[in-house]
């Protein structure tokens, strides 16, 4: 293919802004180094991915798909039928829009994408985002032409000539934090004499992180700290009338909108281990209390936050023992200047600032343009 030709790129993933955003950054990345590419993103009906896809200047098409629970369900029992409804829409979707290259960010409607995509010969890409690769992808991985990946060791999923190291794609605005300490601390209407705390939960929130700060008013009612508390909007109804939201020095939030102002505010992150969080916090280069989720395939984050902590760059503190260690754990980090330096000198290395622009590249290599 000669290099002034027009291509078309399709984007499948979502669910979560773990599987979204990194969709997005690539898409941009592409948009930079060929602007007349044309897009097509592929995402579940009712997800978040149908809003923030378009906010983002790109046009979606939706499946009607959801994940097979874990746990005992009736929504199992509709779950085949979903699926091939799915898999007869995605076929569909390729092979009208007849894309150069299709790239998998994981999700639910990643799946039936990538296989339609594979089975009509369609070149594919996999952004394996976990240390830990999931069933869907270590299927697909047999015949993508490439897999992304973050995470060292990933050749025991899949086969070791298509893997290329590029870390995670992020949101570009946290890729610069210089002198927005103070815009940050207006912003959210902190004490700027205090040390600030910041709880993450992802994108929909995490009920243990908000159960642990819910019970942790005695921990934090006299304690010279900001708090600055991410609790997700599902949550927002049972915790805001908890006695540590109503605490002066806590400033409780459903969604985090400037998540660039967060970080730059931050003096310890707490934090579950998912792949975005784990790839923003290596480029922040903030200290970090790690509290995987029990509640994902093949207990991923657990896997993904151990990478860190072998590396003494992160502590991880169980779900189970969240309530009782997560304040505790960054206390001692806000105590211990020693220990604050060093794990935020050893978590910065493992970023990779231009992960979307490594991805992109290797998609536009597939689609047959010299990069």
């Amino acid at each position: 293919m000669s290099n002034d030709k027009n291509i078309k790129v399709m984007v499948t993933g979502g669910g979560t802004g773990g599987h979204v955003f990194p969709a997005i950054a690539v898409a941009d990345a592409i948009k930079r180094l060929r602007p007349e590419t044309e897009f097509l993103f592929v995402g579940a009906e009712g997800k978040m991915e149908m809003e923030r896809v378009p906010k983002a200047g790109y046009q979606i098409v939706g499946l009607n798909i959801a994940g097979f629970q874990r746990r005992l369900s009736w929504k199992n029992l509709v779950f085949p039928f979903k699926l091939l409804s799915s898999l007869r829409k995605a076929r569909r979707i390729v092979a009208e829009f007849q894309p150069d290259v299709v790239i998998g960010t994981g999700g639910y409607a990643s799946g039936p994408v990538m296989r339609a995509a594979q089975n009509q010969g369609v070149p594919t890409l996999i952004q394996e985002q976990n240390s830990y690769a999931g069933v869907t992808n270590k299927i697909l991985g047999k015949k993508a032409r490439r897999v992304c990946v973050a995470y060292d060791h990933m050749e025991q999923f899949f086969d070791k000539d298509k893997i290329v190291f590029t870390g995670n794609p992020v949101r570009s605005d946290i890729l610069n934090l210089e002198g927005k300490r103070a815009e940050a601390i207006q912003y959210y209407g902190l004490n700027p004499a205090n040390k600030t705390i910041a709880i993450i939960g992802g994108s929909l929130g995490a009920r243990t992180l908000n159960e642990a700060m819910a019970e942790g008013f005695e921990q934090l009612k006299d304690k010279p700290v900001n708090v600055l508390w991410q609790c997700g909007k599902f949550y927002e109804a049972i915790f805001q009338e908890s006695d540590t939201a109503k605490l002066p020095n806590v400033e409780m939030r459903a969604f985090i909108d400037r998540m660039d102002l967060l970080y730059a505010a931050a003096d310890v992150i707490i934090s579950r281990a998912g792949a975005l969080s784990i790839s923003e916090l290596c480029l922040v280069g903030k200290p970090a209390v790690l509290v995987p989720s029990p509640n994902v395939a093949e207990d991923h984050q657990t896997k993904n936050a151990l990478a860190l902590v072998e590396k003494g760059a992160a502590r991880l503190v169980s779900d189970l023992e969240a309530k009782e260690k997560m304040l505790q754990d960054a206390f001692l980090i806000l105590e211990n200047e020693a220990l604050a330096f060093s794990l935020g000198e050893s978590i910065r290395p493992m970023g990779r600032p231009d992960a979307a622009e490594r991805i992109a590249k290797e998609a536009l290599r597939l689609a047959g343009i010299d990069c």
